[in-house]
């Protein structure tokens, strides 16, 4: 594809359309018969995408000698078509972020079913502008889905952007030493006092709170809305002041490293 073909296509335009645009620019006017045969496309899509093209402005069609005759348009008929789409849109656009804004008000939640889904929901946590992620992590519901691998993945791309963690573990809940309190890893934990269950992971960031279900349950749910963050953001901190700094007591089983 030449780049001819490749801007016309972004304006819209498919490949026998450019083809046949092209085609009646090279011969100026000549009957539809003719534009078709240098386009490769049969007489009768011939007809077709002059109709489509003279609807856009950029072709016309007179008769001559009793035949039908493709006129090309000159292409700065192009830029004209562009002011006038230019000036439509500084117009529509004000109305449509009205529109969005009093959309604003309103909760989007967001469903997303199976472990690619649930990956879906934790990678969207690393779109964080604030730079701190508030986090309950249920680890063995984690373990099964992503996965270690799918975990360490997501830690590393985490660390790479520079976002910190703030994260709430129970105890019960730990199958294995692993993931503690780094500054490498910009993460810093808590664990819950032992009567407190945390059966789910959750994360709050910015207007956003995320959920991970168990791989029984199996899904990943997202809800932007502000007043839900907030709470959250709230109870996180309530459980945080209660909770320990200090780490979990290794476990007997094979400790998986970092």
């Amino acid at each position: 594809m030449t780049t001819i073909e490749k801007n016309l296509a972004s304006l819209g335009l498919d490949e026998s359309e450019q083809k046949f645009y092209l085609a009646a620019l090279q011969l100026g006017s000549a009957p539809v018969t003719e534009v078709a045969a240098r386009a490769g496309v049969t007489r009768t899509n011939g007809y077709d995408l002059l109709a489509r093209l003279e609807e856009r402005g950029l072709l016309s069609q007179m008769t001559k000698n009793g035949a039908r005759h493709v006129v090309a348009e000159n292409p700065s008929v192009l830029l004209a078509h562009w002011e006038q789409t230019k000036g439509m849109l500084q117009g529509l656009v004000p109305e449509l972020k009205s529109i969005f804004n009093a959309a604003e008000h309103k909760p989007r939640i967001r469903f997303y079913e199976g472990p690619e889904g649930v990956q879906k929901v934790l990678w969207g946590t690393l779109e964080c502008r604030s730079g701190t992620l508030l986090g309950i992590l249920s680890m063995h519901e984690l373990l099964e889905v992503p996965g270690m691998e799918g975990m360490d993945l997501l830690i590393a791309e985490r660390v790479k952007r520079g976002i910190k963690l703030r994260v709430l573990r129970t105890r019960s809940r730990d199958n294995a030493a692993i993931w503690p309190s780094s500054s490498t890893e910009l993460r810093e934990l808590r664990y819950a006092p032992p009567h407190i269950d945390l059966p789910m992971t959750m994360y709050v960031h910015d207007d956003c709170v995320s959920y991970v279900s168990s791989k029984r349950e199996n899904y990943g749910l997202v809800i932007e809305s502000h007043e839900l963050a907030a709470l959250n953001r709230a109870l996180f901190e309530g459980l945080w002041a209660i909770s320990s700094s200090k780490e979990a007591t290794r476990l007997p089983s094979k400790t998986i490293g970092l």
